[in-house]
């Protein structure tokens, strides 16, 4: 299907998995510090694994999606995908035995891995390099909208009752019909004749957009996994309190990538240093012990996240082209999720090494050393000639055609 065939419809129905991607883990961890009360004998690490869960099983279903996308097509994955993902998420509501929650957040696992490579790797498949910029920044921008929604309702719910938070995933719905009703029932094409999950030479040849998905994810995702609890210890602020400002940071979020096509021309050289950059702001704010620093905190994280997304997103769809949803794509969502399942694993034990156990701001303390290590991967891997000419020749194109957008809505 070329792209001037393309419905918005379809676009719609795209965007649409994009908003739910998100929910997964994040939507849950404002009402992480309840669920914490409820599961109070439960360790901390465990309790955190309700948020980073689904992680572990979307990494696994994504080594294997070029093996299910040879076998089936797009509608029947996206609907198994959603599927799974109302009956798991929301599932959870009926649940009150920790063991058996985490067993259904893998299983929303396995349904976000089936629908994330779709959620962008479509947009590549559809459309033509210039462009990707901007839809991946709409894609990354339904992401956040997702984020927002979704923390909103979790929160609200979360004060009725702590399981209550979990019916937010039957938002899942609205996508699924969608799907039914406008979703092509695509085969995708793959450069990968042989029908393995990917080669090694895939890795290395998209691994500034892999390690740099994994980096970020990993400093983000100390975010949500501690905000609550540690807002909530030096602030005294309320579950609701606490709710709008993650929900401020998502906002924030959307805001930046409805504008990222923008940005990507008129930063095309620095934009790749935004996201450490900004992290490291975050981080340093939360440190102050006030809910302004909280909130002005919240804004540099949520600023970002909305440029590092699609900006890795952007870089790695040009590399791949109209392969790119069985090639690099599944491998950002790989990186994406891994950073959320490794993020608690590795800033616990540093935080609490390096720092100590009284000390409650360690986990952000831990976020700004992995900043630091995440914008020397930025310079070694952009600030060198490392793109082939031929992808140097895609970066371009893009660049001049959100320029000639731009200079057209002018």
């Amino acid at each position: 299907m070329e792209q001037k065939n393309v419905s918005k419809r379809v676009t719609a129905t795209i965007l649409s998995m994009s908003l739910l991607t998100v929910m997964a883990g994040a939507a849950i961890a404002p009402a992480l510090g309840i669920i914490k009360a409820h599961f109070a004998s439960a360790p901390d690490l465990l309790v955190q694994f309700i948020v980073s869960m689904p992680a572990l099983l979307i990494i696994i279903t994504d080594i294997f999606f070029l093996p299910i996308s040879r076998r089936l097509r797009t509608r029947t994955i996206a609907t198994t995908g959603l599927l799974l993902y109302v009956v798991a998420g929301a599932g959870c509501y009926f649940v009150d035995n920790i063991w058996l929650m985490l067993a259904l957040r893998a299983l929303l696992g396995v349904s976000v891995g089936l629908t994330m490579p779709l959620s962008t790797g479509l947009l590549a498949y559809y459309f033509p390099p210039e462009e990707q910029a901007r839809l991946m920044g709409l894609s990354a921008a339904m992401n956040q909208m997702g984020g927002v929604v979704a923390t909103l309702l979790a929160g609200l719910l979360a004060t009725i009752e702590w399981n209550y938070a979990f019916l937010v995933y039957l938002l899942g719905l609205i996508a699924l019909v969608m799907v039914w009703l406008w979703l092509p029932d695509a085969q995708l094409d793959s450069a990968n004749k042989r029908g393995v999950p990917f080669k090694p030479s895939q890795l290395l040849k998209f691994h500034p957009s892999v390690v740099g998905m994994f980096l970020l994810m990993t400093i983000f995702f100390i975010f949500p996994t501690n905000f609550a609890i540690i807002a909530d210890r030096q602030t005294g602020l309320s579950t609701e309190a606490i709710t709008l400002i993650m929900v401020g940071l998502d906002v924030v979020a959307f805001f930046v990538g409805l504008v990222f096509g923008g940005l990507m021309g008129c930063f095309r050289q620095s934009i790749k240093y935004f996201a450490p950059t900004f992290f490291l702001m975050g981080y340093a704010a939360y440190l102050v012990p006030s809910v302004a620093a909280a909130i002005l905190g919240s804004a540099f994280i949520g600023i970002a996240n909305g440029v590092g997304v699609p900006y890795l997103n952007t870089i790695a769809s040009i590399k791949g082209g109209r392969n790119s949803a069985t090639t690099v794509m599944p491998l950002l969502s790989i990186a994406l999720y891994l950073g959320q399942f490794v993020s608690p694993l590795l800033v616990m034990p540093l935080s609490r090494g390096l720092f100590g156990t009284a000390d409650v701001t360690a986990p952000y303390k831990v976020g700004i050393l992995l900043c630091l290590v995440f914008m020397l991967q930025v310079y070694t891997t952009r600030h060198f000639q490392s793109l082939p000419p031929a992808s140097k020749a895609n970066e371009s194109k893009v660049y001049n055609s959100i320029n000639n957008i731009k200079t057209k809505a002018g």
